[in-house]
């Protein structure tokens, strides 16, 4: 599902995103979220700049995003950047198969051992 960045006209297409609460769409389509809580991007060699980057900052301008987390395809490393009640965002980073990271926004914590399961890293 694609989401809307208003502020600038666009739209981005994450792996992941989570709306809690009642959905609100573009358009009777349904295909188009307004609202997003958490947004997921896998990192790829070709798109980690931007995900990191531009991609970050047109998300930073949703009201209702509390949380983008960023997930290494090539090693293992898990990135949690959390809104602050300031309007800071936080980073809490893990690179440990035996960690986790904790996904305050929707209330679950996600165990790296099962993220990057059957998937060949580097070490």
């Amino acid at each position: 599902m694609r989401v809307q960045i208003s502020a600038i006209r666009s739209y981005q297409y994450p792996e992941v995103v989570v709306a809690c609460g009642e959905r609100q769409f573009l358009d009777e389509r349904r295909d188009t979220l307004l609202n997003p809580t958490l947004i997921i991007e896998v990192l790829s060699e070709s798109t980690e700049a931007y995900d990191r980057g531009r991609k970050f900052g047109y998300y930073r301008a949703l009201e209702s995003l509390q949380e983008y987390v960023l997930v290494s395809a090539d090693r293992v490393q898990v990135e949690c950047y959390r809104r602050q009640p300031e309007g800071q965002w936080l980073l809490t980073a893990s690179n440990d198969l035996q960690g986790t990271i904790r996904l305050d926004s929707v209330g679950c914590e996600l165990r790296l051992a099962e993220i990057y399961e059957d998937v060949q890293v580097s070490a």
